[in-house]
């Protein structure tokens, strides 16, 4: 089946597969930063991708692949260095509410506990 004939809903778990590891989400992160910090013009070569995450360059760029494969991210090839950047600025918004919806959970599940621990203790 070809990416245009697939249904949206399947389109989109391929989506959250692409970003379905730590280093892929830290590699987001770190791009998206790089954008913050420079719009316009944030990119990031692997070497530097490298220095900020605990990989191989071979394991580093085995989830640059999968992320460039499902259009996240991409690169460019200047001399012997690979630049890359988001592939689109709502990257920075899905993780951003990614992050909301997390850290809103971490607090109701921190409320959740703080409430069971004040329950008088069990016999």
């Amino acid at each position: 089946m070809k990416p245009a004939d697939e249904p949206l809903y399947e389109i989109k778990a391929n989506l959250f597969r692409a970003l379905a590891h730590p280093i892929r989400i830290r590699v987001l992160e770190l791009l998206v930063a790089a954008e913050t910090a420079a719009p316009g013009a944030g990119e990031v070569t692997v070497t530097a991708l490298l220095a900020d995450i605990d990989a191989s360059p071979s394991h580093l760029s085995g989830h640059l692949g999968v992320l460039r494969q499902y259009g996240v991210v991409t690169s460019r090839r200047v001399g012997s260095h690979v630049y890359y950047r988001t592939a689109h600025p709502a990257v920075v918004d899905l993780l951003t509410s990614a992050r909301r919806f997390l850290l809103d959970s971490l607090e109701a599940s921190g409320d959740q506990l703080a409430a069971a621990s004040a329950l008088p203790p069990l016999p």
